[in-house]
């Protein structure tokens, strides 16, 4: 029978992704692990699945956290300056997030759950996997103390630091203990973006020490395979299988001070992980999701939309459309009133979907035409957090009574020169034939294409149109400032990439 190993990546506070597969691996597919590894931050993850929680207690804790509470200045060493013993301290987590999480340190050590927990000791240079028996508070301090950011940990003489730039993922040490099967979750950034400055400098090191060494693992198990496949022994004397999910995930590995973006990072990890577990035959059992409200009242926000341009009949690309349709004098406007039900709910979901109401006008198609139904979505992205788009479907029906789906896009994505002002104010826009969902638009009659856009006057009014609802005052004041939070956030994810790769809020 093989023994399965769960393989926990390191990656700073990316590692909330790995708490939302976690509750689908556990919980929704009830997988079952013989031994668990984790490095860094990922010790968080382990402690907490060694103790016996749940998938989704896992995922909760996370959704739960608020990054700022853990956040703790070492005020003592900032006179010191470039030879300060570290930027932060982990004390905060000690005090505030661990006993929040429900941490256990003697139903850690007396767990039957077999564990490895990566630690640098630095006095022997070893790299020392702490078992859960031997398992303490110190200990996992030390497995997520990232040098110059936090200070070393002393236990017993030595001194222990983050194990991440010796190994990311200890695949070797699962091997010994007897894995067949390796379930990895991969967060570090493997999209080869080099950054200036002490930040972007110290985590592209990062990034090269983790990816580096995790490849040159995988291949010897590879190398290894083939061998035993062709009948030699190989390295590792079995067969080995990995069993992969990795993923682009958009906060920054440290510099991340909301609430809202750990709660996303959390659940786009169950959203990859059930498109993971369906494209690998892995049977699940969906649940639901309930993200974390800040406020426990419910809000929802409500703002208008004006776009107007040109459509091109019978055209298949967009300029060409937008040209056609100028001489033909096919113009489209569209006034669109999108509803936000739950502004928790649309800022922490991956999908950030709204409701569109309004009307549609176009001479050609009858006039002034009422939207049916409607779906907008912002800032969703296909696994590239660097590249952003906003989409728009509508319904409607012709003078004739006949179904049409305007579909539209804004394409965010950072070009040479200031372009954020274009890529937010134009619409790519086609009209399909009949209800065209998305995963329909490949095999569905276009009508017309072209372009529509925000003009400045229709873009300043539209500021002057965002309304809150909730409760109270302070309950409407806090969806309004958490939008904008979240709007502006992911601008900076696109076009302020070069100051911090993931913007802080």
């Amino acid at each position: 029978m093989s023994k399965r190993s769960l393989m926990l990546a390191g990656g700073g506070i990316k590692i909330a992704f790995q708490a939302g597969v976690l509750q689908v691996w556990l919980d929704e597919a009830g997988i079952e692990f013989d031994h668990g590894d984790a490095v860094s931050a990922a010790c968080f993850n382990l402690a907490m699945w060694t103790q016996g929680m749940s998938g989704r207690q896992i995922a909760d804790n996370w959704r739960n956290l608020d990054p700022i509470a853990g956040v703790d200045v070492n005020w003592s060493q900032l006179a010191r300056l470039i030879y300060a013993e570290s930027l932060f301290e982990l004390d905060a987590y000690r005090q505030k997030v661990f006993p929040a999480w429900g941490l256990d340190w003697e139903k850690i050590r007396g767990s039957r759950r077999e564990a490895t927990f990566n630690v640098y000791n630095f006095s022997k240079h070893e790299l020392r996997p702490v078992t859960a028996p031997e398992m303490t508070e110190d200990f996992l301090v030390a497995a997520a103390s990232l040098p110059m950011w936090f200070p070393p940990v002393h236990v017993d003489g030595d001194t222990y630091i983050d194990a991440v730039f010796n190994t990311a993922s200890n695949i070797e040490e699962a091997i010994r203990r007897g894995a067949d099967e390796l379930w990895i979750i991969w967060t570090t950034s493997q999209r080869g973006e080099w950054f200036d400055g002490f930040v972007g400098n110290f985590f592209g090191i990062f990034e090269a020490t983790a990816n580096g060494g995790y490849k040159q693992v995988l291949a010897r198990i590879e190398r290894s395979n083939d061998a035993i496949a062709r009948g030699a022994q190989g390295e590792f004397g079995r067969p080995i299988t990995v069993r992969e999910l990795k993923a682009e995930v958009p906060p920054h590995y440290l510099l991340n001070f909301s609430k809202d973006r750990t709660a996303e990072a959390v659940n786009r990890g169950v959203e990859a992980a059930r498109v993971w577990c369906h494209a690998n035959g892995v049977s699940y059992r969906r649940g639901d999701v309930y993200p974390t409200e800040v406020h426990t009242a419910q809000t929802s926000l409500r703002f208008s939309e004006d776009v107007t341009g040109y459509v091109g009949f019978g055209a298949a690309d967009y300029r060409d459309g937008f040209d056609l349709g100028r001489v033909d004098e096919s113009r489209v406007d569209a006034h669109m009133s999108i509803r936000v039900d739950g502004v928790n709910r649309f800022i922490t979901m991956p999908e950030h979907q709204a409701a569109i109401e309004g009307v549609v006008v176009c001479e050609r198609l009858g006039g002034r035409r009422p939207i049916s139904r409607g779906t907008f979505n912002i800032f969703v992205d296909d696994g590239d957090p660097a590249r952003k788009r906003v989409t728009y479907r509508v319904f409607f029906d012709d003078a004739e009574g006949n179904t049409l789906t305007l579909s539209g896009f804004k394409d965010l994505h950072d070009d040479a020169g200031v372009d954020v002002l274009s890529d937010t104010t134009v619409l790519f826009t086609k009209i399909y034939r009949g209800m065209v969902l998305g995963d329909e638009e490949g095999s569905a009659e276009v009508v017309a294409s072209g372009i529509l856009r925000v003009g400045m006057i229709a873009f300043l009014k539209q500021l002057a149109t965002f309304r809150a609802d909730g409760p109270t005052l302070a309950d409407r004041t806090s969806a309004l400032a958490r939008f904008g939070i979240f709007y502006f956030g992911r601008l900076w994810d696109v076009y302020a990439r070069r100051l911090l790769s993931s913007g802080p809020f």
